[in-house]
């Protein structure tokens, strides 16, 4: 006969071993250990031969492989004879080579026996006092690890197993204060379910100064205990849009929110403007707020949903960028650029032209960037920036000649998209640079009417030359 029977040896306590698993133990010759270092291995029976894997721990370059070897060795003996084998916990709670033996033996046509154990979630609830239906999310350290963004919502509890040293806490701590504050309070685990059992509060950001982190440590990672996900938001904004939510949202369409997302958009650049981080944080907020309407009305419409948004922006962004995601090695900007703009043209091929996807809506500065950008990509460009000069001066030239008013009106567009073209030839972004003389503008006219106003006068009563003078006064003083 042959098989496999995968026992959980549960979190610790021998006394927590299932009578199944029990019987299974004591009425076999030999038993298969994933390793000997579980508090309940001592209390085996003598009468049974014990193998065990942690010899492979040393000698393996990861984990993984240590995983493939025992599952290679496990199933070779068992196409001979029934293997049973025995792993920490339950064999389908955070143990790979429990589901990597399902899969390998249900190819072979091998018989495969799951009895269950205690797992290491079910100690650490009672040790939390929890109740795991309450919104709990179960994680390995190591997939988050993996991760510069915790793979979870900040709204829900969290359960981390697998925090077995300093080093995987010191990982899993810069990754989780991406989304949580320092100061956030977090609890570790050590040996549960085992007479050594403790809980260890701790802040954030000193969960690596744990002295007693080994191999059997889980973290418990709170609620934020405030709404800071993106899920927690959107249920706000259907909420706003349910039958008894709020008149003006429940009226609102995708062509009235329209100017909101435009004004919206702005205040977030004029934050930037002002290097204002608080003020751009809160714009930032206002604009997610218009990004999560239009996707609440398409949900209602059953136009798209925000997963669609998202999984669609997600693989775009993942599908044009093969240089991080896949073997492309590209050397500079200029190449990503390039590889950017044929990876769009296949995607696009057949459906519309280069400058289709520029939205008509921006500022005319920004797209006649984008124009030039776009038209550079494929080679429609000037040789160097004198022939720019030369194309700026004869477009001077040609508005000077202009007779009808039409005509001067379509001389200077050119005269301007030629200055754009000069601007992008200098690495200046010209909507940038037109914003900021604005600002500046503003900020000096502003100082001109102050003078003014102390002077007791208007701007009625001041004659060319005074305003000038006066203006050139506060040049020197914003230069100072």
């Amino acid at each position: 006969m042959t098989g496999i029977i995968i026992v959980g040896l549960g979190p610790g306590d021998p006394a927590s071993i299932t009578r199944a698993a029990w019987e299974t133990i004591t009425g076999t010759k030999e038993l298969f250990l994933r390793t000997k270092y579980h508090p309940a291995v001592p209390y085996l029976p003598d009468t049974v031969e014990l193998h065990s894997f942690d010899s492979l721990y040393e000698t393996s370059e990861s984990y993984e492989d240590v995983y493939q070897a025992i599952i290679r060795e496990i199933i070779g003996n068992a196409e001979k004879s029934t293997v049973v084998y025995a792993v920490p916990g339950d064999p389908m709670v955070g143990e790979t080579t429990g589901t990597g033996l399902i899969a390998e033996a249900s190819r072979r046509g091998i018989p495969c026996r799951i009895l269950p154990g205690i797992s290491f979630m079910e100690v650490c609830l009672r040790a939390l006092q929890l109740d795991a239906l309450d919104g709990l999310v179960l994680v390995d350290a190591l997939d988050v690890n993996q991760r510069s963004y915790p793979p979870f919502s900040t709204d829900t509890p969290v359960l981390i197993s697998q925090v077995y040293s300093r080093m995987v806490a010191s990982d899993l701590k810069l990754t989780l204060m991406t989304r949580y504050p320092d100061e956030h309070v977090v609890t570790l685990i050590h040996a549960a379910g085992s007479e050594k059992e403790e809980l260890e509060q701790i802040p954030l950001f000193e969960l690596d100064h744990s002295t007693k982190i080994a191999s059997m440590t889980t973290l418990y990672v709170p609620s934020r205990g405030e709404s800071a996900s993106l899920e927690t938001f959107a249920e706000t904004i259907a909420l706003l849009r349910a039958p008894d939510g709020c008149p003006w949202d429940q009226e609102q369409t995708h062509q009235s929110l329209r100017p909101h997302l435009l004004e919206e958009a702005y205040e977030a650049l004029q934050a930037l403007d002002d290097d204002d981080m608080d003020a751009l944080q809160e714009e930032l907020g206002d604009l997610l707020l218009q990004i999560i309407l239009h996707a609440q009305i398409a949900t209602e419409e059953e136009e798209f949903t925000l997963s669609d948004v998202i999984a669609g922006i997600n693989r775009k962004i993942i599908r044009r960028h093969p240089h991080v995601f896949s073997q492309l090695k590209l050397e500079n900007t200029e190449d990503v650029l390039v590889n950017w703009e044929r990876i769009k043209s296949e995607e696009q091929e057949g459906k519309k032209g280069l400058l289709t996807g520029i939205p008509r809506a921006l500022p005319a500065l920004s797209q006649a960037q984008k124009i030039q950008q776009r038209a550079r990509r494929v080679g429609f460009d000037w040789n160097d920036i004198h022939g720019v000069r030369r194309k700026i001066a004869e477009e001077f030239s040609e508005l000077d000649n202009a007779e009808t008013l039409n005509e001067q009106k379509m001389e200077l567009g050119d005269i301007l998209f030629s200055i754009v073209n000069l601007a992008r030839w200098m690495d200046l972004d010209a909507e940038d640079a037109l914003r900021e003389t604005n600002r500046k503008f503003r900020s000096r006219f502003a100082a001109v009417e102050e003078r003014v106003r102390e002077q007791g006068r208007s701007f009625s009563d001041l004659s060319t030359e005074e305003m000038d003078e006066l203006w050139e006064e506060v040049k020197r003083d914003d230069a100072i």
